[in-house]
């Protein structure tokens, strides 16, 4: 059983430019984790892609955000509630976050925790490049808002 309420998964290649976006979010925000105590209520895990095992690892939690790169957004980043659907990648090696969820579902026989996801504008994408200008202003704007988020779904109801 997850010893906090939420778990942030963030997924991309850290090889390909702004895709490490998902993961890098993360590393930011364990490294405010360790510098504000009160900030203690998540577990993050990280990968390259979704996969159907992610589905089990949701199991327990109240919450679960899932944080990936996007393209052609109209601002730094957007925050979604997701719902369970499947498409093209239920069948593949790789699954988008709502048909994680739907394989949740279908494991476990009920609905899946609260999900959402927080995608985080990108422009660049290729072998070997680092982060773009674009995706460390967003990446900044979208660390502020989830730690936010994640100190208001610690405070009582």
């Amino acid at each position: 059983m997850p010893q906090n309420p939420v778990l942030v998964i963030g997924y991309g290649n850290p090889s390909r430019g702004d895709d490490a976006i998902g993961p890098i979010l993360l590393d930011r925000l364990e490294a405010l984790r360790s510098k504000d105590s009160d900030l203690d209520c998540f577990d993050t895990l990280t990968d390259f892609q979704l996969q159907v095992e992610h589905a089990m690892d949701m199991h327990g939690y109240k919450q679960v955000i899932f944080v990936d790169a996007a393209v052609n957004l109209e601002r730094p980043f957007r925050f979604e509630l997701l719902h369970a659907a499947r498409d093209e990648s239920f069948s593949s090696h790789a699954l988008n976050p709502a048909a994680v969820l739907a394989v949740y579902e279908d494991f476990y026989g009920r609905s899946p925790p609260e999900s959402c996801l927080l995608t985080i504008h990108g422009e660049r994408f290729d072998l070997g490049e680092g982060l773009s200008e674009a995706a460390e202003a967003s990446l900044d704007s979208a660390l502020v808002f989830l730690s936010a988020h994640l100190m208001q779904s610690m405070s009582p109801v």
